[in-house]
């Protein structure tokens, strides 16, 4: 599958033509899996508006084998997969960071939402933040972040570099004010996505708490996601992160 991904890239590229490079559009986190008393699903819409055809990519990067498909769309297409992992790529479950990769003059939108199923509910669907390119900053803070009777929260580090990456994380209520560092290794094309308590298990409850993630590490990217009771999950993008 890797091999088939390169060759895809490859025509992409030589598509696109050789003054020019293809681009790519990440969103850190979709999947099909199972919560406490809930299955969690995302959506995921692929619009070409970049005024030409284009040949598609789309990757789920950490998942076993790397699973990849293929298509085309025209000027102002759209291409719709609900339940992308069931969906598109056919799998009972997987949590994977989706890269979509076109031979476009520029990057096309890429939508995508998470919801939860609890006894046959649907939740309202959430936003989940979506990048062209790399975003990297060495210092990323996630804020907002509650672990208590009524909330549970998941930190999700992702790593699509060739090396492992080294991730410093520290628990603050207060700016500059420290209750709590951790450091994680992500291997190499991987995600680890965790709840808080398990990442800082001194820490029982609480609520309007940050995490300050520090990396060297460039091809990386972090999130959270806040669940109350209701099974309403909500996506949490990072903003730069200061000391």
């Amino acid at each position: 599958m890797r091999l088939r991904l390169l060759l895809a890239v490859c025509l992409l590229a030589a598509t696109a033509g050789a003054q020019e490079t293809f681009t790519t559009t990440t969103v850190p986190a979709v999947g099909t899996m199972f919560g406490p008393g809930v299955l969690w699903k995302t959506d995921v819409e692929v619009v070409n508006d970049t005024g030409s055809a284009a040949e598609v990519v789309m990757e789920l990067v950490t998942a076993p084998e790397a699973p990849a498909i293929f298509f085309d769309l025209g000027p102002g297409e759209a291409k719709r997969f609900p339940d992308v992992i069931g969906q598109a790529f056919g799998l009972p479950s997987a949590l994977s960071p989706l890269r979509v990769t076109t031979g476009a003059r520029r990057a096309m939108t890429v939508r995508a939402t998470v919801y939860g199923i609890h006894n046959g509910e649907v939740s309202k669907p959430q936003p989940v933040t979506v990048y062209q390119g790399q975003n990297y900053y060495p210092l990323r803070a996630l804020d907002g972040l509650n672990f208590t009777d009524e909330y549970r929260t998941n930190i999700g580090l992702v790593n699509f570099g060739a090396a492992p990456a080294e991730f410093l994380l520290a628990l603050q209520r207060v700016p500059g004010r420290n209750l709590a560092v951790t450091y994680m290794t992500v291997e190499p094309n991987s995600l680890a996505h965790m709840s808080i308590q398990s990442i800082f298990p001194l820490i029982s409850q609480g609520e309007g708490f940050s995490v300050l993630i520090e990396t060297q590490s460039r091809d990386t990217y972090v999130y959270a996601s806040v669940v109350d009771n209701e099974q309403t999950g909500r996506f949490i993008a990072p903003r730069i992160g200061v000391r």
